[in-house]
């Protein structure tokens, strides 16, 4: 499991150079492996069908050495097609892999106090689709190995890679493995490559070159497996978790033996496709640090996705143009008909339309622009008679994103020219809730302003261009509470079950959360911001938040916020994977105003979607001091709009496409105070204002009853709309 970042691009290219240099040289003879005496008989590479570069890479290093027969090691190379990860039914459910783990497995090989501290051991932990996909290509390993003709064999992962002296130490290894043979008896399985899991591996009987492993090894780039370690490991399935952690609890009954300095590495010059479901356990204890800034390419260069569906319950398609890095924009059946100009300003703010209204006209234009792709769930829609008389095959796909993700994927990325993703094919969102539709209630403002610079918006692909020019309207002055049903309340006079505390932190804080720095009293409850070397952190603080997640509604607190340069005090909604955001922010360093903030990712629960790093803000100037007394602060939350409330009434609102989509899926309600890493946002922290601190009292999460009478309004209006005759 290799959890660190990849090589800055000059030095992969350094590395890629030295390696491509060094493969030309021959490596000599290796003893170890031959068809006599204790030997590896044979090697086998994992490699994926459409990984035919990294087959050439690995041949090229195996083509260096001989054996001890004077055979070239690719002789004795068979390889073993790996399992793909977007192949929907190959990492379906399966007796050979229990998808499911737990926090506790995860320390078991690698112990670390501020992981234990921010979860319970028996935290569930579902496997990625890739950790899936890997697991069961070593198994079809095991399996050849269990029923083959070879006793020993070395299993290689195709971004494998001998370092320097390999050829002697795995000589000098190897020898050593003998003698102990003759002592203890042979090893089931050694491990030429493996990472000390962060300098924490528990090693035994250490010397020739060898230990005997008890915990602790990531990483199955590169080890022997015998015949009967082969089926022991079979007998031993279904494989719980990542398999490298899976192995971990199987090294005492395999005799395991590891080189004291691994001989194979894994590349330094990519990038590991494997999405780790752990990380984001870690990154929320403080474990990892640092975010990632993805830019938004335009995946699609200048072409534009024009698309019809069926209009069914969900909106599959858009969804899955969505996570494919396109903005999406979709029309409902009662909007006006696009002129061939509306059109156009569309296409230069949206790569793709879903189901648009179009002037005949409209549809002529798009026709004539051969930068213009055409998608269709079916070929009885709206223009597929126009298409297909007047648009070359090439420009037009038809793309059943009801039919089984296995078809789904390729076809539309396959036409659209973009990697397929390893993520399920979406059912899409519910189309009551209205995801990616662009605001047609608040006025639009046309004086040609952007946000301030001081606050720079992402470019990443639900964030609208600069080209927009968009700018917050004003809020719509409106009742927030006639009608609306109560869900959770807590005054935080004393500890809430429904807002406990939690432990766990996030990448860019400075403190670690611990309940220790939360007190209640009548007046609520009060955190406080002080050092204390927590958690691996300098800073220690507190955090509560919702027991549950919610979907849609207000959310309140009465707050005083905290005073001093580098502290924020927030009050939020958040949810990972993918990652939904909605902020109140009150920097100490300027606290007459407040911060807001949306972050957009798009999928189903559970789609490693992270993309953003400063989402779309706003400051809000408040016309006092948030430090010194309370106020209450409120987020109301639609299908198609949030609206920010202090003292009960409306500051700033936002629509969708304003200038990200609403977030859609459940999160969970979030106070805390912290300190920001970065300087830019909230200034340097000031030693000198510690302790500082943040109180919270009267937390209210209610239902918002007019909104779900709007929705059903919106359907009856779709339905009772007459089709419009002039356009497609």
């Amino acid at each position: 499991m290799n959890l660190a970042e990849a090589l800055d691009p000059l030095r992969s290219t350094a590395f890629r150079a030295w390696r491509a240099t060094v493969t030309a040289i021959p490596g000599g003879r290796i003893e170890a492996f031959g068809h006599e005496g204790n030997r590896i008989e044979a090697i086998f590479v994992i490699n994926l069908d459409r990984q035919p570069k990294r087959w050439r890479r690995i041949a090229r290093e195996l083509r260096r050495f001989t054996t001890a027969d004077g055979d070239n090691l690719m002789s004795i190379v068979r390889r073993v097609t790996a399992i793909d990860a977007r192949d929907g039914r190959a990492v379906a459910a399966t007796a050979d892999v229990d998808p499911v783990y737990q926090i506790g497995d995860q320390l078991f090989v690698q112990p670390d106090e501020r992981l234990a501290r921010s979860f319970p051991a028996d935290e569930p932990v579902r496997m990625s689709r890739q950790e899936i996909a890997v697991a069961r290509s070593h198994i079809e390993a095991w399996k050849a190995i269990a029923i083959g003709n070879d006793s020993l064999v070395l299993i290689l992962e195709d971004d494998a890679w001998f370092k320097p002296g390999a050829r002697a130490s795995i000589d000098g290894i190897w020898r050593a493995v003998g003698k102990r043979s003759t002592v203890v008896g042979n090893p089931d399985i050694v491990f030429l490559s493996y990472e000390d899991a962060g300098g924490t591996a528990s090693r035994e009987d250490e010397h020739g070159g060898l230990f005997r492993p008890v915990r602790g090894l990531w990483h199955l780039s590169g080890y022997v497996l015998t015949q009967a370690g082969a089926m022991k490991l079979l007998r031993s399935m279904p494989v719980k978790g990542p398999v490298d952690l899976w192995m971990n609890y199987r090294l005492a009954e395999l005799g395991a033996l590891a080189m004291s300095s691994p001989a194979i590495a894994q590349r330094l010059d990519g990038r590991s496709d494997n999405a780790y479901s752990v990380m984001p356990y870690l990154a929320r204890a403080g474990v990892v640090d640092g975010g990632h800034a993805i830019k938004h390419a335009g995946v699609l260069g200048s072409e534009r996705v024009l698309a019809w569906t069926r209009r069914g319950d969900y909106e599959s398609l858009a969804m899955a143009l969505s996570m494919l890095g396109l903005r999406v924009r979709v029309f409902d059946s009662h909007e006006a008909p696009l002129s061939p100009a509306a059109l156009l300003g569309e296409l230069q703010l949206f790569d793709a339309l879903v189901d648009p209204p179009l002037q005949p006209s409209a549809l002529i234009a798009a026709i004539a622009t051969n930068e213009t792709r055409f998608i269709l769930e079916s070929t009885d829609l709206g223009p597929a008679a126009t298409l297909r008389t007047r648009v070359a095959p090439s420009r037009v796909e038809v793309v059943d994103a009801t039919s089984s993700e296995e078809g789904a994927w390729p076809a539309l990325c396959g036409f659209l020219k973009i990697a397929t993703p390893v993520e399920a094919f979406p059912l899409g969102a519910s189309r009551s809730f209205r995801l990616f539709r662009r605001n047609e209630w608040t006025p639009r403002v046309t004086d040609g302003r952007v946000p301030p610079k001081s606050v720079p918006m992402d470019d990443s692909p639900w964030v609208l261009p600069p080209s927009a020019r968009w700018r917050p309207t004003g809020p719509t002055e409106r009742s927030t509470s006639s009608g609306d049903a109560v869900i959770e309340t807590s005054s935080m006079t004393s500890a809430s079950e429904s807002f406990p505390s939690v432990t766990e932190t996030f990448p860019g804080n400075l403190a670690s959360f611990s309940p220790d720095c939360m007190s209640f009293s009548d007046d609520g409850v009060r955190i406080v911001l002080d050092e204390g070397a927590g958690n691996g952190r300098r800073l220690m603080s507190g955090a509560f938040a919702s027991s549950r997640s919610f979907t849609h509604g207000w959310f309140r607190t009465e707050m005083r916020a905290a005073a001093g340069l580098g502290l924020i005090t927030g009050f939020f909604l958040h949810r990972a994977s993918p990652r939904q955001e909605i902020d109140i922010e009150i920097v100490g360093a300027d606290p007459t105003r407040m911060l807001t903030n949306v972050f957009f990712n798009p999928g189903e629960a559970g789609t490693a979607m992270e993309y953003g790093y400063r989402g779309s803000p706003h400051w809000v100037d408040l016309g006092f001091d948030a430090t010194q007394d309370f106020h209450e602060y409120a987020i109301g939350w639609t299908t198609d709009r949030i609206v920010w409330l202090v003292d009960g009434r409306p500051v700033h609102e936002r629509a969708s496409w304003e200038p990200t989509p609403i977030p859609h899926l459940p999160m969970r309600l979030h106070a805390n105070l912290w300190a920001p890493r970065s300087s830019e946002l909230a200034g340097r922290i000031d030693s000198q204002v510690l302790p500082a601190s943040a109180m919270f009292r009267n937390v209210v999460v209610s239902t918002m009853m007019r909104e779900s009478r709007r929705v059903d309004r919106l359907q009856e209006l779709n339905e009772e709309r007459p089709e419009v005759t002039d356009s497609v």
